[in-house]
């Protein structure tokens, strides 16, 4: 069942994963509401990866509670996931369909769409559905996963360094989609190395280092905190120079 506007699309409590004698995450907190594009930073080995097959139900957390639309997702895999749409940072795919083949057969173990709405992204992604999946670059691999995602209607878009190899019109088509599934009142949970993209979508962010939080705020509200510490004559910073300040160097 969809949550209502008041209940969290993702609540996540002290969360953890222990591989071995190596910590992945460690006390991780994370709240995504309805209608909320929520971005998720952090370098390489953060835990972003990790966090992420968490939600999907596709690792077992070590403690803690993370809830995807009040249920587990490790214990009710089917029932979380056919309300998620997800797109992977490196898509791989059968190499002897061709886009359009493969774009149909993911609605369809996904419940479907609308064949107008996948007609509709297929021309604004400018994917040639035609050609086989081997003949792809990498762009087109994530605009078959993206059109298949954005195809469905879901409360929760779940994108994992979505734009990787999309060219700048195409990241534009990509910003007008999360834009309008979070009109209708989706969730997004966006994890980007692209710090310009979240700063122009999401409207929380949420930085995590060493598998806990460092940062966790309305994207306005750490903007403006910043701006306030800057001084007359300095540029303003942006969201790429606070990351790259405070949170990479540890300080």
């Amino acid at each position: 069942m969809p949550p209502t506007p008041a209940d969290p699309v993702i609540d996540v409590r002290e969360l953890r994963k222990i591989y071995g004698r190596s910590t992945a995450l460690d006390g991780l907190d994370l709240t995504l509401m309805p209608g909320e594009v929520h971005g998720f930073l952090g370098p390489n080995g953060a835990g972003k990866s990790t966090t992420l097959r968490i939600l999907l139900g596709l690792a077992k957390p070590t403690s803690g509670r993370a809830l995807v639309f009040g249920r587990d997702p490790w214990s009710a895999p089917a029932s979380t996931r056919t309300s998620i749409a997800y797109v992977p940072g490196d898509v791989a795919l059968w190499p002897n369909l061709t886009g359009g083949e493969i774009v149909d057969l993911l609605l369809a173990l996904s419940g479907g769409s609308e064949r107008g709405e996948r007609d509709r992204l297929v021309s604004v992604f400018e994917l040639d559905t035609r050609k086989k999946a081997r003949t792809y670059s990498k762009g087109n691999r994530q605009k078959v996963a993206l059109v298949a995602a954005f195809a469905r209607r879901v409360p929760l878009y779940v994108l994992d360094e979505p734009t990787s190899g999309l060219d700048p019109v195409m990241e534009a088509v990509f910003r007008s989609e999360v834009s309008r599934v979070k009109s209708e009142g989706s969730a997004v949970l966006l994890s980007s190395h692209l710090l310009s993209e979240v700063e122009h979508l999401c409207d929380r962010v949420t930085i995590i280092r060493d598998g806990r939080v460092v940062e966790s705020s309305a994207l306005a509200d750490i903007m403006s905190i910043a701006a306030s510490l800057t001084a007359p004559g300095e540029v303003l910073p942006t969201l790429e120079t606070l990351f790259l300040r405070h949170y990479t160097t540890g300080e």
